[in-house]
Parts: C-alpha cells; structure tokens; sequence
C-alpha cells in the first residue's frame, strides 16, 4: 500500500514546493517517500513495503523508460497473471503486485483491471506525451483524487493533498478507469457498473447451495489476502463479521494477531475476550476511558478520515485510537470485517424499507461505500501505516451477494442469516447470537463523542475539504426523513444538506444528559457475554 502525488504538465518543475506538499500530506501512508522528477512531471510515492519490499521500487518504469507507474493498494493474484504474462512472452523484473499492474495494463488494456483481484488506485504515465491513465479498484478500496490548476493535472490519494491548489477536487469514482491530459480534464468511464451487479446469473435461492457459496467465497477471499510472509492482525470487535474473519485468518495463515478497542465494560472488550481466549488467539486490547476522548481526537480524526457525513467521523475517532495501536505493536497488515452489513443486510434499514427497492438500497450503498465506511478504513489505517484488508468486497463477494435473495438475508430474527449459517459450525453459539450493534455503540465511546458533534461543520470547514464534498447528514437520517422511499431519498441527497441548528442543539442535548448520568452511574463489570 502507498501513497501516491503527481504533477503533470509545461512548468512543473516550477511547483517544486507544491509537489513537495502533497507528498508530505501523504507520507504517513507509507514508510518511504521515492520520487521520479523532469521537467513536465513531478511523480512520488510514500510506499508501505510489503510485497517483495526491496525490489518494488515506485515510481515503477516499464523496461524500455516509456511508462511510469504510481500505485497504491494491493493485487492479491499477481502470481497468477504473472504467469499469464510469462505464458504470452512478456518478462518481467521482479515478484511485485506493481510490475504487474503496469505489464498486465501495457498487455490487455482495460481488459486488465477485471482480471485483477484487489484493492487499488493507481495512475500509469506515458512519459513522453504526459498521458496517464487513471483506474480505481471496483467498490474503491483504495481512493484516487485529481484537480487542475495553472495549465497542470495534479492527482493524489487524499484531498488532504489537493487543498492548497484553492480549486475544486474530483474523486475518480470506484470501479471508473480512463485517460487524461495535463490540459484537459480525465475521460472516465465504468468499467465495471456496480448498479448491475450479479445481474443475468441465476439466484441463489436454496439455502444450502448459497450457504456454500458463501463459505467457499469468503473463504478464498480471505485465503488470498493471508498471502504474506509479515505477521496479519485482525480487527476483532467480537461480532460476527470480524469473528468470522478471525476464525478463518488463524486457520489459514501461522502468525496472526487481534486488536480490539473500547471502553471497559463495553460489549466489543467482552465478546472479543471470550472469543481469543477460546480460541488460543494473542489478543491486543486497545482501552479507551471516555473522558479521555477530547476535541483534538474528534478534530484530528476529522483531518485524517475526510470523511463527509457525521457517524463515520464518530467511529473513525475509534478507529484512529485502534490502528494507532496496531502501527505500535509492529502489524503492517489487517484484515476487517467491513462491507458485510451492506452485502447482507446488516443494517435495520433494510429491512425498513419496501420489498421492490430493498435490492436497489443495496446496490446504492455498495456504489457510496468509498466515500463513507472504506474511507474511514483506508484513511485511520493508511494514516498510521497499516494496510487494512476487506476480504467480504472482494468482487467475487460482491457478485454472489446479488444472488442471494432477502429471505436468506433475514431470517428468524436475525440479519446476515445466511452468513451465520454457513459457518455454524466453527461459529462459537455466543458469536452466532449476537446481533448488530454500531463499532461507536459497541465500543462504548458513541455518546463520549457525540458531544462534540456540533463543532464539526466548523472543524470540516477549517481543514478546506469543501472543495472536495460538503459535510452532510448520514444517508440513513435522509432515507427515514423520507419514511424510507429509496427514490426520495435518493433525490433529496443529491443535494448535500447539514444538521439544522435545532437539530444540534438537540442532538447535543441528549448527548449532555447521557454523559452527566455516566458520571453517577457505578462503573460496570467486566463480564462475560
């Protein structure tokens, strides 16, 4: 996993202290910063090492210096188009995911962004004409910004690095991939639509045969991103997606590792306990007393996540206490259990909402997961150079989720039904029964946080990540507004619209009276689930 800052165009190196900007504001990302300058073009890389790390220098030149490649992310069955590219008599240098990427583009094109199976953004230059291509991973993992200004193309990982430019910055959307000019804007398309998927294959309606599906899936998907010789942690909440997640890392990789945040008491601390003691598993606990959660939390959480919508900077104030943790004890590689609850209806709004638009909200929330709940992940970790692994959005997930009918989604009471079912028999009964509950619920830190809500739009505002996207109410508020009409919904989110001052004041409120009464409240034991 890297960072990644470029700058292309006439003049270029006259921005030398710009460039050096934007690859400072991406340099926690990786552990070292590698650059290629010349006249039109300013290229950089803060690269995390992980894959054959002394040899995947970025950034990477195709063998004859046509071509330059700035990559972030990771291409879990490199091996495989590797010899793919072997087969067709094309060598290659090195054991890199990064040759690669740029190889498999220069010998399939387009083609070769739906054989890869990863999590990726990354700009590919022809030298000579300052062309670059522009491609990000299918659900968008990895993210991928571009902006101009003075005559130039400048591309980065984070708006963060785009601020300065006092110019509007664009994401290059998930699953889009096109070509774009110093002096022209990138010529973007889908290519993959994520609105269409599983779309033509038949359903997967019998129990047993999408219990299987799914467990040979999530298990191969898994599989592959254990492929490494470093130490994998595993962020460990106790509930059933990162349970699972942590079942089938220890079963299929020698040397693993769970982290866990929360407050003492809290249900996450307790679950998570009772499942590594049981299984055997080193168990980081990351504990966090509420009232040592202050504005400076909530404003550096804001600045690193950039995130746009308020429950997903309550939880990245958690997650940034958690991979702070994760960097300390010397784990480079994470696997999560995010994406599961937007597969397999982990969320009440699914089952709120009316049988004709229940496959459409999932396919929106797919389609709105980078900029929300994988923001908060590749921001918190990358920030402290960690690279988070989200198994459940491998594409082949995605795909099979769309097959699976509602009625194996929810079922006896319970959400992600057919997930809990397929594993039941390595599934501890405690971790099988417990339902969904918030990482900021869960963790106990939820209403700690939640007084500071107020002062976010002032704190968004002061970092200058407007020009990205405005802070806005959560998707979930918007969608009950509209008594749970998925069109109105959809319609009225077009247009971004923040918390009233009413609804602040009432929101801070509650937040007051909880807190108070915690202060009363005798602190709660330490038990079991």
């Amino acid at each position: 996993m890297c960072g990644i800052a470029l700058v292309l165009g006439e003049g270029a190196e006259r921005e030398q202290a710009l460039f050096a900007s934007m690859l400072a504001a991406i340099s926690p990302r990786g552990e070292v910063d590698e650059v290629l300058h010349d006249d039109a073009a300013l290229l950089g890389t803060s690269r995390l090492r992980i894959v054959d790390r002394e040899h995947a220098v970025q950034p990477w030149t195709s063998e004859d210096g046509r071509w330059a490649l700035c990559f972030n992310g990771e291409v879990f069955n490199h091996g495989d188009l590797r010899t793919q590219l072997h087969a067709e008599g094309r060598r290659t240098r090195s054991e890199s995911d990064t040759e690669v990427v740029l190889e498999t583009v220069l010998a399939w094109g387009e083609d070769a962004l739906l054989r890869m199976r990863g999590e990726f953004a990354f700009a590919l230059i022809e030298r000579d004409s300052r062309r670059v291509f522009l491609a990000r991973d299918p659900v968008g993992v990895k993210p991928l910004y571009w902006a101009h200004a003075g005559g130039r193309l400048h591309v980065a990982s984070e708006v963060k690095a785009l601020v300065p430019l006092g110019v509007r910055v664009h994401e290059v959307p998930p699953g889009h991939c096109g070509w774009a000019a110093p002096d022209s804007p990138p010529d973007l398309h889908p290519y993959i639509d994520l609105y269409r998927l599983g779309e033509g294959q038949p359903e997967l309606a019998d129990v047993d045969e999408a219990a299987a599906a799914v467990r040979t899936t999530l298990t191969d998907a898994v599989r592959i991103r254990v492929d490494t010789d470093l130490r994998v942690g595993v962020v460990l909440s106790g509930g059933l997606d990162s349970s699972l997640t942590l079942l089938l890392v220890r079963e299929l990789h020698p040397d693993c590792v769970a982290f866990t945040v929360g407050a003492e008491g809290s249900e996450d601390l307790a679950y998570a306990r009772r499942l590594t003691a049981d299984l055997g598993v080193e168990h980081v606990v990351v504990p966090v007393r509420p009232r040592e959660l202050g504005l400076g939390d909530v404003r550096e959480a804001m600045r690193v996540s950039e995130l746009t919508e308020y429950g997903d900077i309550i939880n990245a104030v958690v997650s940034q206490r958690l991979f702070a943790a994760v960097h300390e004890a010397g784990v480079k590689v994470v696997l999560t259990g995010d994406g599961s609850d937007e597969l397999f209806g982990g969320y009440a709004m699914y089952h709120r909402i009316g049988d004709a638009d229940r496959r459409r909200l999932f396919l929106h929330k797919i389609a709105h997961l980078s900029r929300t709940e994988l923001q908060r992940v590749d921001r918190t970790s990358m920030g402290h150079r960690v690279e988070a692994r989200v198994p459940f959005l491998d594409v082949t997930m995605l795909d099979l989720a769309m097959r699976i009918p509602q009625e194996l989604k929810h079922r006896d009471g319970y959400e992600k039904w057919i997930v809990r079912h397929a594993f039941a028999d390595v599934l501890p009964d405690y971790v099988q029964a417990r339902h969904k509950n918030p990482m900021s619920h869960s963790s106990g830190l939820h209403e700690r946080i939640r007084l500071f809500r107020p002062l976010f739009p002032r704190l968004y505002r002061s970092l200058g990540y407007d020009c990205a996207a405005p802070l806005q109410r959560d998707f979930s508020e918007v969608l009950r507004e509209h008594d749970y009409d998925l069109d109105a919904a959809v319609d009225a989110a077009r247009t971004p619209r923040d918390l009233t001052p009413a609804e602040h004041a009432r929101d801070l409120a509650g937040a007051l009276r909880w807190n108070l009464a915690s202060l009363v409240r005798r602190p709660a034991r330490t038990t079991g689930p």
